[in-house]
């Protein structure tokens, strides 16, 4: 009787457990928008060597000696370079995306279907900003990927590449979305997706899809060490990649917007400085006074949290967002100010290719010792060359809380505390009027750009 009841209630566990999720099945899936990617090879025809050293001559057949002997040019054949990528077609009369850098300086581009047809295409376009290129191919009634907004991407769910990595075509490999918004050094306009698929050379420009079967970005970048996938792979999500695109195919060209500012991560400490309950915004570390966010008021030390209506949670989520308004729209700005929040109506103005800030000399002023660092009027030379008009030089750092804010010898004080430091005397006067109990923000420009650091006086 014991062995019963206890077998009953085995039993009503068992059912009483919640089913395990399975995983997915991809097969389905693969079959539908398999037909969409395509392979893409480049040809590069690249130059002979211009010299090379010279042979034994002893050691060369006759007919070669000849060359040299008689001082005529050796017969060299051009080399020919070769890449692999991937891509995929977004118009039935022959429109694909791929990389920028699948397709840069190749002097032939073929396409192959996924019935093997071979076209040789045009490249339309190219925007190296954010490494897509726009191909068109000779035909028609093509298999047409469907496009996901990429908006609603979450890190955690589901997606799928197709490509072919090391020249094996259509290889499949699965994941899931890690991380979104990436910020990448030299890639300020890419707000990548991050994932755990395997991507690998032959992968680039392909396309990663959602369980749905829409694509949600193009497969660009890896991080390695050893030149393989490592877990880490990124793609240029949808919405952009279209963006450019249709700029591309509409007008030829890419315009971005520039807001004019240099910005900054905001941490605890800029945080509580700054009157922000929690660390989030984009702090403004250098607005140029020509630029359009100069010419709405925005000035260094605001801190940015929305942009046209979208919340600004870090600071490298802003720069995309600017990048997709045209040139000549204005957009509601909305910044903390010494605590208060207030909106400005920004002008967004064409990203110019090197920004700059430009300023007049101060005049010199002496050396003086203070919070554990020695300061100098800043040299009528160096500020020109910061475009500056005004600022302090720490020439010497000897102890706290200088130190501790991080402060090196060479920095280019230039506001402290919201107060802009015109000379050696404000600085000071300034300093004495702070209070001990909180981090003090710092602006310092150090190699040419600026930065916020904190200065806690009660150190």
């Amino acid at each position: 009787m014991n062995v019963m009841i206890r077998l009953c209630v085995l039993m009503l566990v068992v059912v009483a457990l919640p089913a395990r999720a399975s995983l997915p099945e991809f097969t389905d899936l693969v079959k539908q928008v398999a037909p969409s990617v395509v392979n893409i090879s480049t040809r590069q025809a690249t130059p002979p060597q211009a010299q090379q050293q010279m042979p034994d001559l002893e050691q060369l057949p006759p007919f070669f000696r000849e060359f040299f002997e008689r001082g005529l040019p050796m017969p060299q054949p051009e080399r020919d370079g070769r890449s692999l990528g991937s891509g995929f077609i977004i118009a039935k009369d022959g429109y694909v995306l791929t990389n920028n850098h699948v397709v840069e300086g190749a002097d032939t581009v073929i396409v192959r279907l996924n019935d093997r047809r071979e076209f040789e295409a045009e490249v339309v376009g190219t925007d190296p900003r954010s490494d897509v290129a726009l191909l068109k191919i000779n035909a028609t009634d093509l298999p047409v990927a469907q496009l996901a907004n990429s908006d609603s991407v979450e890190a955690g769910q589901w997606v799928v590449a197709i490509g072919s990595p090391f020249g094996f075509d259509y290889s499949v490999t699965a994941g899931i979305v890690s991380a979104v918004g990436r910020a990448l050094p030299d890639e300020s306009y890419v707000p990548f997706i991050q994932t755990d698929v395997a991507i690998n050379p032959g992968n680039s420009g392909g396309p990663l899809f959602n369980l749905k079967g829409e694509v949600v970005g193009i497969n660009s970048q890896i991080f390695t060490r050893s030149g393989g996938f490592m877990g880490l792979s990124f793609a240029i999500p949808t919405n952009l990649v279209m963006n450019v695109a249709d700029q591309i195919r509409t007008k030829g060209v890419v315009r971005r917007g520039w807001l004019g500012v240099l910005i900054q991560e905001v941490n605890r400490d800029l945080a509580l400085s700054f009157g922000l309950e929690k660390p989030m915004g984009a702090l403004i570390a250098q607005a140029s006074p020509s630029g359009p966010a100069g010419k709405a008021g925005i000035q260094a030390g605001d801190v940015i949290i929305r942009f046209d209506g979208r919340e600004v949670e870090r600071s490298s989520a802003l720069p995309p967002m600017v990048g997709l308004v045209l040139p000549g729209n204005t957009v509601p700005v909305e910044l903390v100010r010494d605590g208060r929040v207030m909106t400005l109506d920004v002008t967004i103005e064409e990203l110019p290719d090197a920004p700059a800030i430009a300023g007049t000399p101060s005049q010199s002023q002496a050396a003086t010792e203070l919070v554990g660092m020695t300061v100098e009027q800043a040299p009528t030379e160096v500020l020109q060359e910061l475009g500056l008009n005004l600022g302090v030089v720490v020439t010497n750092v000897s102890g706290d809380p200088a130190r501790a804010a991080g402060l090196r010898q060479g920095d280019v004080i230039t506001q402290v505390g919201g107060a802009e430091i015109d000379s050696v005397r404000t600085l000071r006067e300034v300093v004495e009027s702070l209070p001990n109990d909180r981090p003090i923000p710092v602006l310092v420009v150090r190699g040419g750009n600026s930065t916020f650091l904190t200065l806690r006086l009660g150190r």
